[in-house]
């Protein structure tokens, strides 16, 4: 750590040199960097990289939901205490958000929304109200049945069509969904492909979770797992997403193009994570699945 006095305006380029939030939910994304704090600002040392200029740059941190650690980046210990104190959160992530690889702790901030979630949860009418409300904007209508399970029979046979379709139109040979969890690697490619893909897409629902203050374990559709909740939010893009991104890096593996299905999809996905916004589009439907709104602030 530097014992250079105060910042003075202009030294370091600090004082004009501050990262742009990623999005207005103050998401701050970091890639090969060192964070760390200088007289009371956070501070990143960046290397050159596709999202940021090399350079000497200042944190806002007391603006900032969430940092977003990712590929290349190393902080000091001065840094969590910092952004414990300030209640910002703080995750290691993987490139365009394509893996999850802390569980941040919870900050200082607003308990709208997990507070909520525990309600509706908690009711047998709400959570029932709320999984038909998932299942809508799955699939563009609101279903008149009222059972869970018979729910979850019509979202099968739907995403059993949806991958039928969807092979068809990359022109790959699908022979159904079979996944051994026990053996992933046994899979033929298409599944293979749809488990790296899903894998990707579940960590970027994590981020969402964890930056609105939701509560992973109560799911509305899924049960018994401790990111239920997670998957609920990630299968939203299972059609729209998911499948696609899996089912074109199967494409390219058969073409020629590509010679390792995960790193395949895995480069596929941070490139479509970033394009599509989709980290922001969670937190938006996490927020509205909750009927919770900004009123001035992230939450």
């Amino acid at each position: 750590m530097s014992s250079t006095p105060g910042l003075f305006p202009g030294r370091l380029g600090l004082a004009a040199s501050r990262i742009p939030h990623a999005d207005r939910h103050g998401l701050l994304w970091l890639e090969y960097g060192r964070l760390s704090v200088e007289d009371g600002t956070l501070r990143f040392v960046a290397a050159k990289s596709e999202t940021l200029d090399a350079g000497d740059y200042a944190i806002p941190y007391q603006a900032v939901s969430m940092i977003l650690l990712g590929p290349g980046t190393s902080i000091t210990q001065d840094v969590l205490r910092l952004c414990a104190r300030h209640g910002t959160l703080i995750a290691a992530v993987g490139e365009g958000g394509v893996k999850s690889y802390t569980a941040p702790p919870m900050g200082q901030g607003r308990s709208d929304v997990a507070r909520v979630h525990a309600e509706r949860w908690a009711d047998p009418q709400k959570r029932l109200d709320t999984a038909r409300r998932l299942y809508a904007w799955r699939f563009g209508r609101v279903l008149p049945h009222r059972d869970i399970e018979t729910l979850r029979g019509i979202e099968g046979a739907r995403i059993k069509e949806s991958y039928r379709l969807l092979a068809q139109r990359f022109g790959i040979d699908w022979r159904g969904r079979r996944y051994d969890r026990n053996n992933p690697a046994a899979a033929d490619l298409p599944n293979q492909a749809i488990n790296h893909a899903a894998t990707f897409v579940e960590a970027a629902a994590d981020i969402a979770v964890a930056a609105t203050g939701a509560l992973p374990p109560l799911g509305f559709i899924h049960e018994d797992s401790s990111n239920a909740f997670t998957l609920d939010i990630a299968d939203l893009w299972r059609i729209e997403l998911t499948v696609p991104l899996a089912f074109g890096a199967v494409r390219a593996v058969l073409d020629g193009k590509a010679d390792n299905i995960e790193r395949e999809v895995r480069k596929r996905a941070a490139a479509e994570f970033r394009r599509y916004k989709l980290i922001p589009k969670m937190i938006e439907r996490i927020k509205e699945l909750f009927d919770v709104h900004d009123s001035g602030g992230d939450a």
